[in-house]
């Protein structure tokens, strides 16, 4: 496929989850500061995108859609996962939630997403109905489309058609990638373009995705998005994580930033793709912080766009862009 084709974009995906993400390895009293202040961190993205000409996908668990637990208990699938490993399970946990958002801003966020849906350009795809892992052993095939299934009644209720899919730590494989593909998706996040995000969560593997982070060690990131050898639909592979700001390495900040927006010029001068993630719990805390290098990032964006034309696309529309012209073959 040529570049006018698929000229390559500039895209963000966030994987918006709230405790359902991390509750296997942390309570919300470990993890209370970040979770209550996505409530401020998504308004602040949000106006910033908007301000930059920024599109985005946020890929959402299920679970926030509902404004309360009996809507919520009354959506859950018809075949749950049977996790081996039962700290995995939400629906075992599902005890820890409270009757509403009011109560509990930890497990539900109607409002979040509506304010989301209010803005132009903001895609809300899905992180799965209940932050399903894919490669844990226990749970069928079926089980997984019967989430997908929740995931989309959901979203439907506030007249959204899912499109695109983040998988849960990104924990991916051919047959549930068939699924989505069945399922009406058109788009997933892949690790193609970034290995090193999935390589291994050993002591080692951690510290050299942290110094790849501020350091040249792998490549740029860049890709092409691509029609999937098998089934319909498009890999977006993902490029970088936005780690949060951290005092610690405050000192290496320049070197973060660097790092990223030579990034963003390799992809742009070569129409390839950048594609840069992260959680909205990752800027709950050290907001400012965090505002202002994503500040740096848009504005390089803007710079960008205005040069060579590289464009801020969703998920979604970097499918479609790529499905249509496979069309006209």
């Amino acid at each position: 496929m040529d570049t006018l084709q698929n000229p390559g974009s500039f895209v963000i995906s966030l994987d918006f989850e709230l405790h359902w993400g991390v509750r296997d390895h942390r309570t919300v009293d470990q993890y209370r500061e970040n979770l209550l202040g996505v409530r401020q961190a998504i308004p602040a993205i949000l106006h910033l995108f908007e301000q930059y000409g920024i599109r985005a996908t946020w890929a959402t668990v299920g679970f926030l859609f509902f404004a309360n637990r009996d809507d919520l208990k009354a959506a859950w699938p018809a075949e749950l996962p049977q996790y081996r490993d039962t700290n995995l399970d939400p629906y075992a946990a599902f005890s820890e939630a409270g009757r509403n958002e009011d109560e509990d801003p930890f497990h539900f966020a109607p409002s979040l997403i509506r304010e989301i849906q209010a803005h132009k350009g903001q895609e809300i795809g899905t992180h799965t109905f209940s932050h399903y892992y894919a490669l844990a052993p226990g749970p069928t095939l079926e089980s997984f489309r019967a989430d997908l299934r929740s995931a989309k009644s959901a979203a439907a209720q506030y007249g959204i058609v899912l499109k695109s899919i983040v998988f849960p730590r990104n924990q991916i494989s051919r047959p549930h990638i068939g699924i989505c593909a069945e399922e009406g998706l058109i788009a997933y996040r892949s690790t193609e373009a970034e290995p090193w995000i999935t390589a291994g969560n050993g002591l080692f593997n951690k510290a050299r995705r942290l110094a790849d982070a501020y350091l040249p060690l792998s490549g740029d990131g860049c890709a092409t998005a691509s029609l999937d050898h098998e089934y319909p639909i498009v890999r977006v592979s993902q490029s970088r994580f936005l780690r949060p700001w951290s005092k610690s390495l405050k000192g290496f900040e320049a070197l973060r930033l660097k790092r990223i927006l030579a990034s963003m010029d390799a992809a742009a001068n070569s129409h390839q793709t950048f594609h840069l993630w992260w959680h909205p719990h990752n800027f709950g805390v050290d907001l400012e912080e965090n505002i202002a290098i994503l500040t740096r990032i848009a504005e390089h964006y803007a710079n960008l766009n205005r040069e060579t034309g590289w464009s801020s696309r969703t998920m979604s529309e970097v499918a479609e862009t790529i499905l249509r012209a496979e069309k006209s073959q």
